[in-house]
């Protein structure tokens, strides 16, 4: 009975050495994924820092090097006791070591601020071979380690097959209590291992939950299970944190596209603003402009109406200078005071009615976006958009009113100085150079379509009686009364324009000698009811003297000889008494 005892006594402890020897291989095999799992994810974060310059991927490279690093050189020193596996467990070690100094490189390089070649590097599929020869070793090295798992799990079930028989022949010799507490021992063996085994199986398939959950019986037993179970746990940790590394990565991805898409946009919306400013400044008329203003802003805000407003010259009212996308301006404009925009210098708009201050130029149940035109931090103007500007829309706006500011800017500037150069500074009037080339052209008109044109030079009678009796001041004061007077009387297509001095030079075309001759009276009449006063004082009657004459195909193209028929009939209505028409009589 003693000897039985003695060989039962043995066999568990030879059951109990294959056990632990199944669970060395388990642990080998545990390891040996894990490293290779952080060796992924150390790819992964390589890939993600060098994708999105988010320094969190790199702290995840660093780890899944070092874990990956640490594991291998875990699994070379549990397998000292097995040569050939040893030696395959070196080789992958050193496979893997590579691979990592390989990635550092990357990362390293990332570091220094060379994105673009640690990402030509991952475009090109550097280290794939590598990876390659890591999977092969890797496979080779699990395969032989399950394969030796299994030959002790074999040498398990046959040490345990044989220990039950064992016991079965030595029934008839030892007492029913002996053959009882065998059975027991072998129960509390069998049933442990098979559990053991059953949650490794399920493990294989694929369900990284399963675990030990039986009463094992024995410290030893017990003692395995808790291993096997940290093992898995650790193991499930390790998916979990490779899976959530590629969530990350794929969702950098799309951000990343999403960001070019937006930026792409941009650009497309920046070149053609670029072309609409070109056009902008090339502008010479108020018209010109409005048309640029409608044919560009639709496709910059596409499906938002709107219309622009600016500054008149005295800044005292807003005036319409373009509509779009059905939208009619109003033609009267409106007070800067009557928009909220313009009285706080940044953006205005509803999104709903009652949202917010309804601007007096706007419909109170109106959804709108008033945005403000601001150069050198002035306000010259401002966008009326019917509609909700959404957030990517906002940019376009900045972007647009930015360039439509500075337009209207350089369009006023332009205007100013061709103005200052065709306009006398003192009546306001076209100045001789304007009259000149504005008489060259009228003649070649009249020419081509066989329409009249006529001239009318005349001049203040006794203009020096004012300079000498009541100043320079005063003489200004009454050039400045004739041409307003002259402003108001002739018609809006007649060119008024200062000869010199206190002559005054009009082009009329379309109109002959005889036809102007009864609105030139008119306008001798007006001019002797102006009533002058200066610094308190009135200056007198003001009358003046009128030479007309009309074009003739016998004339020169320059004009020289029409200012001189003209001229020739001022003469005459001087030497007759002044404040009076006279009419060329010499044209033929």
């Amino acid at each position: 009975m003693a000897s039985f005892a003695a060989i039962l006594v043995d066999s568990a402890q030879q059951a109990g050495e294959a056990v632990q020897w199944v669970n060395h291989s388990s642990a080998v095999i545990e390891r040996t994924q894990i490293a290779l799992n952080q060796l992924r994810s150390a790819e992964s974060g390589t890939r993600g820092y060098i994708l999105t310059h988010a320094p969190s991927f790199a702290t995840t490279f660093e780890e899944g090097v070092s874990g990956a690093d640490e594991n291998i050189g875990r699994v070379v020193t549990m397998t000292h006791d097995n040569p050939p596996q040893h030696d395959r467990a070196q080789e992958l070690a050193k496979l893997i070591k590579e691979r990592g100094a390989m990635l550092r490189q990357s990362v390293d390089q990332g570091r220094r601020g060379d994105f673009r070649i640690a990402q030509s590097k991952i475009a090109g599929g550097q280290g794939r071979e590598l990876m390659d020869a890591i999977s092969v070793r890797a496979r080779s090295f699990l395969d032989n380690e399950r394969a030796l798992q299994a030959n002790r799990t074999d040498a398990v079930n046959a040490r345990l097959q044989w220990s039950q028989g064992l016991a079965l022949g030595g029934a008839g010799l030892v007492a029913l209590l002996v053959v009882i507490g065998f059975v027991l021992l072998i129960r509390g063996i069998d049933r442990p291992l098979a559990a053991m085994l059953r949650v490794m199986t399920d493990l294989g398939h694929g369900r990284r939950s399963a675990r030990i959950v039986e009463a094992m019986g024995s410290r030893e037993f017990s003692h395995l299970a808790q291993s096997y179970n940290e093992m898995a746990d650790r193991l499930e940790r390790a998916v979990a944190d490779q899976v959530s590394s590629e969530t990350q990565l794929q969702e950098a991805n799309a951000e990343l596209q999403r960001n070019s898409h937006t930026l792409r946009q941009r650009g497309e919306v920046i070149e053609m603003l670029g072309g609409m400013a070109h056009r902008m400044q090339a502008a010479r008329t108020d018209d010109e402009l409005a048309q640029i203003i409608r044919v560009f802003v639709p496709r910059v805000l596409p499906g938002i109406p709107g219309a622009l407003y600016a500054h008149n010259n005295s800044r005292n009212l807003l005036i319409p200078i373009a509509g779009w996308g059905g939208m009619e301006a109003d033609q009267e404009g409106f007070a800067p005071e009557q928009c909220w925009a313009l009285r706080r210098g940044q953006s205005h708009f509803l999104r709903e009615v009652g949202a917010d201050i309804v601007c007096s130029h706007a419909n109170p149940d109106e959804i709108y976006h008033c945005e403000p035109l601001l150069a050198g931090g002035e306000v010259i103007g401002v966008l009326y958009l019917h509609g909700t500007v959404e957030h990517e829309t906002r940019f376009r706006l900045t972007v647009l009113a930015e360039n439509i500011a500075s337009a209207l800017v350089n369009h006023r500037l332009q205007r100013s100085l061709r103005e200052q150069t065709i306009r006398d500074p003192l009546t306001g009037l076209f100045n001789r150079r304007y009259m000149e080339e504005t008489l060259t052209l009228e003649i070649a008109r009249a020419t081509r379509s066989g329409v009249p044109l006529s001239v009318v030079m005349c001049d203040i009678d006794h203009f020096k009686r004012f300079n000498d009796e009541f100043g320079h001041d005063a003489g200004d004061a009454v050039l400045q009364a004739v041409a307003g007077e002259l402003k108001r009387q002739f018609r809006s297509g007649d060119v008024i324009c200062r000869f010199g001095g206190e002559e005054f030079t009009i082009i009329a075309p379309g109109t002959t000698a005889q036809v102007l001759q009864d609105r030139v009276e008119q306008v001798r009449h007006a001019v002797g009811e102006i009533n002058v006063r200066q610094k308190g004082r009135t200056l007198g009657l003001i009358s003046m003297s009128f030479g007309i004459a009309s074009w003739t195909s016998g004339m020169d193209a320059n004009g020289e000889s029409l200012i001189q028929a003209a001229d020739i009939a001022l003469y005459q209505a001087k030497r007759e008494g002044r404040n009076r028409v006279i009419v060329n009589g010499t044209m033929g």
